[in-house]
């Protein structure tokens, strides 16, 4: 915590709320806002002169996959560059806790199936001890954790593609109800990712109730964001309420041209259940593109037993024919409702953006139809031969969303921004990683979006705040904890899905918990941040 106080003077301040920017100085004090008024007199204070910018609170990053650069990267250069103060991990079913004796292979197995390869001392029993651990190295910048779905089962029954018994509902939800006693926010289902996908609702309704005795949150990339995309709103809704809990959906979209058009109805789903007092919300990030495993190419039941398991059957005849039946053809008779990707979005709309396997990194930046032109093979047999070198670790960008569907997600009231970044420490990955908020910020200054600059700043502070239960943060009101962002009127995006990693121009400077983690635009190395339990 900095000991001297800092006056920002001559700002003009965007509180969170959605209110028109007023001018003002800013007093912060022992790391949280002391004061806000015109001319404050602090003669000890060190200044900072806002000459005009916009001051705001630190955003926050409602939807990544920091998980595990958070523990290797705990400078985290990217958020810092583009404001972030806070950022909310564990999300999609993926996460590095909790695990039992014998489910650290497989936890770090599906992890690294989304992320790389994840060492022995990269994962824990507990968010205790993955708390202890982020603490303990120091980092510049907060840390929201959810619980994977994921880590439950993997923990109570492995790579079993069934439904669980009623004693293993139990064992999940006295596992669950640990991590959220210790801090953990929320649960988070990945609902095509085995092995979440594999859960009935008997297993996910008790779950959710576990989640409503601790007052937490459930959030869920669902089902289906393309031709089930309206079924599986329904079936997060039926969950939310028979659980009686508050839920999040994750990066609500329609996925694939021949589903373009359709999120207006998802979005009226989700407003007719608040009607009927359902508490529910949801993220999405500001690109056309998504990103993902490469596993997510292939039916879940392919993922039985395990990646072990998949590259067995793809080693057998059959099995692999039955695998291009489903990427090719769309027949998957053990898994109702998938679709394939490719059959909706094509091949030259999958890119590679990283790989485990360092001999694989030539291909990083290229399409699964340019791969397969050099290599003169058809691209399914790109596709195995991928799999098969780097084992699953292969991270894909997936080019498949509508712009006007885009703008209904990101201008709607229940929407907060988050980035949905995949970071890795090498590749091409989504630029949404390195650009989201400075992106979403300019879409509102240049009149882009479809909201003003004070309402986009909202979404980004306040929104996200109040959902994860973040009641010191979020504001620029005093009292509060001094996470501050200060931003010129020409904040820019650079990274691109060609150049990915390029830092952001316009966003100068970074307070967490009242000391600078950015100064003029300078990494201060600074780690005043920290993993925060919920109250």
């Amino acid at each position: 915590m900095s000991e001297q106080p800092i006056l920002i003077r001559g700002a003009r301040v965007i509180d969170g709320t959605g209110a028109p920017w007023f001018p003002a100085d800013v007093l912060v004090e022992r790391g949280r806002i002391a004061a806000i008024g015109p001319m404050l007199d602090a003669p000890d204070a060190e200044p900072l002169e806002a000459q005009g910018r916009f001051l705001a609170p630190g955003f926050i990053d409602a939807h990544c996959h920091d998980d595990l650069i958070q523990l290797r990267q705990p400078g985290r250069p990217e958020k810092v560059a583009q404001g972030v103060s806070t950022v909310v991990v564990g999300n999609c079913s993926f996460g590095l806790y909790p695990q039992s004796p014998d489910s650290s292979g497989p936890l770090r197995e599906h992890f690294g199936n989304l992320l790389g390869t994840v060492t022995t001392q990269e994962t824990f029993a507990d968010f205790a001890g993955y708390r202890a651990a982020l603490d303990g190295r120091g980092t510049a910048i907060n840390l929201v954790s959810l619980v994977g779905h994921a880590a439950l089962r993997l923990a109570v029954m492995g790579w079993q593609n069934r439904a669980a018994t009623t004693p293993e509902r139990e064992a999940m939800a006295a596992l669950l109800a640990d991590q959220l006693r210790q801090g953990a926010h929320g649960l988070s289902l990945g609902l095509v990712y085995p092995p979440s996908a594999w859960a009935d609702r008997a297993e996910l309704v008790r779950l959710a109730e576990v989640v409503a005795e601790h007052g937490a949150l459930l959030t869920a990339h669902v089902r289906s964001y393309e031709g089930g995309l309206i079924a599986s709103v329904d079936e997060f809704l039926d969950l939310l309420k028979a659980g009686g809990a508050s839920g999040l959906l994750s990066h609500l979209q329609a996925a694939g041209r021949p589903y373009w058009g359709s999120l207006p109805r998802a979005v009226e789903r989700l407003e007719i259940a608040r009607k009927g007092g359902t508490d529910v919300s949801f993220d999405m990030y500001p690109y056309p593109a998504g990103s993902s495993t490469i596993l997510q190419l292939l039916p879940p039941s392919a993922l039985a037993g395990g990646v072990e398991a998949l590259l067995a059957r793809m080693a057998d005849a059959d099995g692999l024919a039955a695998l291009r039946r489903a990427v090719e053809g769309g027949e998957a008779p053990n898994d109702a409702g998938w679709e394939s990707k490719i059959r909706l979005i094509g091949w030259e709309n999958v890119r590679i953006g990283g790989v485990g396997e360092p001999g694989l990194r030539s291909l990083e930046g290229l399409s699964l139809t340019e791969i397969a032109e050099a290599a003169k093979e058809q691209p399914f047999d790109t596709l195995v031969r991928l799999i098969r070198a780097d084992r699953g670790r292969t991270n894909i960008v997936m080019f498949q969303l509508d712009e006007a569907d885009l703008e209904t997600a990101l201008s709607h009231p229940l929407h907060m921004l988050g980035s949905d970044g995949l970071p890795r420490e090498t590749g091409k990955p989504h630029p949404r990683a390195f650009g989201s908020f400075p992106r979403y910020l300019a879409r509102a200054i240049t009149g882009r979006g479809g909201l003003g600059l004070e309402d986009a700043v909202r979404h980004m502070t306040a929104v996200p705040a109040q959902r994860f239960g973040l009641s010191d943060r979020g504001l620029v009101r005093p009292g509060m904890v001094a996470d501050l962002t200060l931003f010129s009127a020409d904040v820019a995006d650079r990274a691109t899905f060609q150049d990915p990693t390029q830092p952001p121009h316009g966003i100068t400077d970074l307070l967490v918990a009242g000391q600078f983690v950015l100064r003029d635009g300078g990494h201060t190395g600074a780690r005043p941040g920290k993993a925060l339990a919920r109250a």
